[in-house]
């Protein structure tokens, strides 16, 4: 019975995924994402935050069309899509964008509007704003119970150190 929504009222853990989808880095990260989401279903919140670079010219516009899909539906597969294209990113910029969207079934004619009109703007640089007010130089950085994890640096063991935060978070609130 413990399974039941009546039974699981605590809040998520939340994992802030600081990410940059013109970034290969980040699309290696995306295992990580998978291995957090798969080991902790509900239990857990991953959610991505934008860190577009300047070096990146179409990282940006990839951080808007990243929001155009969530509020479509399909945020999370729309990046893997994105992540696993970054090099026809890096080549065709938006046009990369909207036949994404298109292929993932979404509509693309609204991902072109809202990267004409700028609607998503605001989140995307409140995101950077964010971002670096807190420290965040590289991507993928990872924010959990307050701590912040450097993946732009070095991937290695990032997982595990995730992982472990997210149990003791978890074992506090279960036993509270």
């Amino acid at each position: 019975m413990s399974d039941s929504p009546a039974h699981h009222p605590l809040r998520p853990v939340v994992v802030d995924v600081w990410c940059e989808l013109q970034c290969p880095d980040c699309r290696t990260a995306l295992d990580d994402v998978r291995a957090l989401r798969a080991r902790y279903g509900d239990r857990v919140e991953l959610r991505l935050r934008h860190f577009p670079l300047e070096k990146h010219k179409h990282s940006f516009a990839a951080a808007q069309a990243a929001e155009e899909a969530f509020e479509q539906g399909k945020g999370w597969p729309y990046v893997e899509a994105v992540l696993a294209g970054v090099e026809d990113l890096d080549r065709r910029g938006e046009p990369f964008l909207v036949d994404t969207a298109r292929e993932l079934g979404l509509d693309a004619e609204e991902f072109d509007t809202a990267l004409v009109d700028g609607r998503h703007i605001l989140i995307v640089d409140a995101d950077q704003a964010e971002g670096k007010a807190i420290g965040v130089t590289g991507t993928p950085t990872y924010v959990i119970g307050g701590e912040r994890l450097d993946g732009g640096k070095s991937q290695e063991g990032l997982r595990q150190r995730v992982e472990e935060i997210a149990d003791r978070l978890l074992a506090a609130a279960e036993g509270a």
